[in-house]
C-alpha cells in the first residue's frame, strides 16, 4: 500500500435497509464534520488534477477538498459555488463514480476520493447553519432571456446569466418548480426541501419564475422571441415509451413519469393527507434496468409492496443504474429477474393485472450502444402472478413544441438539434441543453449544457 494513503472511502452513515422501507426519508445520513475531514485527508492534492477534467462543470474539486481538510467548510462551499450552483443536487444524484472520482488518481490503485459525498457536505453545512453567502450582481444590462424548464439544464442558465447582469424569467410547464428533480426523483434520493432551498437562492438573486406554463400552448416559442432578447430551451424528455405489449392498456399498469409524479411531486404517499390517489400493489413489477427503474421498484417498497420485482431484459453487469442505487435496493429486498423480458400483460375479467408473462433472454453480440444485445429463448415463456406494473424503459421528447415551432430542427430520435459548442438551435437567438438535446441523461451533464450555452447566449447580448 502507498505510505500514508488509506485505500477505502470514508462510509456513509444510513438508515438501516428495514427501518427505511418504512419511510421516505433520506437514505444515507451525510457525513459529520469529522467524517468528513477524515475523507478530505485521502485527497493527494494532485499537481494535475484528472478529477477536473471528469466534471461537466469544472468544479475545482481540489481546492474545495483542501479547505474541507481545514475545517473551512463554508470555504469549500463557497468555492464549488464559483462553478455550481446546485452542489446539494449534485452531491445527492450525480454519477460521480462515472465522471470525476473515476478520474481520481488514487482510483488506480484504491477507492477514489468520496468527492460527491464531500460536495453534499458542504452545501448541507453552508444551508443548516444559515451562513449563505450572495454573489454581488452587476449592473442591469437590460436584456432579457426566457428560460423553458426549471430542470438542472436550465437553472444553470438561469444562475450564470442573472451574475452577468441580464434578467431572466424561468418558465415551468408543472405547478413546481425543479423538473426531472422535483417529478421525477423520489424524497428518499432528494428532499424536496432541498431543491426549493436550492431555487430560491437563485430567486434571492433576482431569477424570476412562472410554473404552470406550457410553451407551445400558453405561448408560442416566437411570441416568446418577441418579449425576450434569447431563450433557452431546457424542456427535458417527459414523453414516456412504453413496450407495445398486449394488455399495456389494463388498470394497474404505469408509465414510471406518471408513477413517479403521483408519488413525488403531488405527494400520493402521503395519501390521504394528500389527494393524489395510486395503486399501492401487494406484487410490483418494474420493467428496466436505468435510474429511473431502480426509484420505481423501490418507490413500490415503500407504498408497500410485499413482493417487488425489477425486469430486465440484459444481465446485471450491463445495467446502465448507478451501483449505489442497485446496492441500496437490494438491500432493501428488491427482487431481480434478470434476462427476462414481457411478452403480454394478462387482466381479471374487470380489467385489473394479474399476470406478465415473461420470456427468457440470452446475450448475443454487441448492439450500438456497445452493450450485447438480448435475444430472446424459444419456448422459455413463463408467466408472474402480479397486480401492478411500471414501465421504465427509457422517455422522448414531448412533441408539442416541435409541432408548433416550424425550423426548429430535430434529429430521427426527435431531440433538439444543437451546436455542440454553443448549445445554439436551428432558429436564431433559440439554445437548448439538457435531455431535450441528449436524451435521458445524468444532471450534471445537463448543467455543463446551460453553462455553454449561458456562455453563448451571454457573447451574443454583449
Amino acid at each position: 500500500m502507498t505510505k500514508g494513503v488509506i485505500p477505502n472511502k470514508t462510509p456513509m452513515p444510513e438508515q438501516d435497509p428495514k427501518e427505511r422501507i418504512r419511510n421516505f426519508r433520506e437514505v444515507p445520513l451525510g457525513y459529520t464534520e469529522e467524517l468528513a475531514i477524515q475523507e478530505a485527508l485521502r485527497c493527494l492534492q494532485c499537481k494535475k488534477p484528472t478529477c477536473i477534467a471528469g466534471c461537466p462543470v469544472n468544479i475545482d474539486i481540489p481546492g474545495f477538498i483542501d479547505l474541507v481538510a481545514k475545517g473551512d467548510f463554508l470555504g469549500a462551499a463557497r468555492r464549488i459555488k464559483a462553478t455550481n450552483l446546485l452542489p446539494a443536487v449534485c452531491g445527492r444524484v450525480c454519477p460521480q463514480e462515472e465522471q470525476c472520482e473515476r478520474a481520481c488518481v488514487l482510483s488506480k490503485k484504491f477507492e477514489s476520493v468520496a468527492i460527491g459525498r464531500l460536495e453534499r457536505f458542504v452545501a448541507d453545512y453552508e444551508r443548516e447553519t444559515g451562513k449563505i453567502q450572495y454573489p454581488k450582481i452587476p449592473r442591469r444590462t437590460g436584456k432579457r432571456v426566457a428560460v423553458v424548464g426549471s430542470g438542472p439544464a436550465g437553472l444553470t442558465v438561469a444562475a450564470d446569466l442573472i451574475q452577468q447582469g441580464h434578467d431572466v424569467t424561468v418558465f415551468e410547464a408543472l405547478h413546481a418548480l425543479g423538473g426531472v428533480l422535483v417529478y421525477g426523483i423520489p424524497e428518499f434520493r432528494l428532499p424536496k426541501s432541498i431543491l426549493e432551498a436550492e431555487v430560491n437562492y437563485l430567486a434571492a438573486l433576482g431569477v424570476h419564475f412562472e410554473p404552470s406554463y406550457v410553451i407551445g400552448k400558453t405561448e408560442s416559442l416566437d411570441e416568446l422571441l418577441q418579449r425576450f432578447d434569447a431563450v433557452f430551451l431546457g424542456l427535458g424528455a417527459g414523453l414516456p415509451h412504453f413496450m407495445h405489449v398486449p394488455g399495456e392498456n389494463l388498470n394497474g399498469v404505469y408509465s414510471a413519469n406518471e408513477y413517479l409524479t403521483r408519488s413525488n411531486l403531488m405527494r400520493a404517499y402521503l395519501f390521504p393527507e394528500w389527494d393524489t390517489p395510486i395503486k399501492r400493489g401487494r406484487n410490483v413489477a418494474v420493467i428496466g434496468g436505468g435510474n429511473t427503474a431502480m426509484d420505481a421498484v423501490r418507490t413500490a417498497l415503500r407504498l408497500g409492496a410485499e413482493n417487488a420485482y425489477l425486469i430486465y431484459r440484459r444481465s446485471r453487469a450491463e445495467m446502465p443504474a448507478r451501483l449505489e442505487e442497485i446496492h441500496h435496493a437490494e438491500e432493501e429486498g428488491v427482487q431481480f429477474r434478470m434476462l427476462e423480458a414481457p411478452v403480454r400483460i394478462l387482466g381479471d375479467e374487470n380489467g385489473w393485472v394479474k399476470e406478465i408473462e415473461l420470456i427468457s433472454m440470452q446475450l448475443g453480440e454487441p448492439d450500438e450502444s456497445g452493450r450485447r444485445r438480448p435475444v430472446p429463448v424459444p419456448g422459455s415463456e413463463h408467466r408472474l402472478a402480479v397486480d401492478t406494473v411500471v414501465v421504465a424503459i427509457g422517455q422522448g421528447a414531448n412533441p408539442l413544441l416541435i409541432s408548433t415551432t416550424p425550423g426548429l430542427r430535430t434529429n430521427r430520435w426527435g431531440y433538439l438539434e444543437v451546436n455542440p459548442e454553443t448549445g445554439e438551435t436551428s432558429l436564431e437567438r433559440v439554445y437548448a441543453g439538457g435531455d431535450i438535446v441528449r436524451g435521458g441523461a445524468t444532471v450534471i451533464l445537463a448543467m455543463g449544457d446551460g453553462r455553454r450555452a449561458a456562455r453563448a447566449i451571454h457573447e451574443r447580448l454583449r
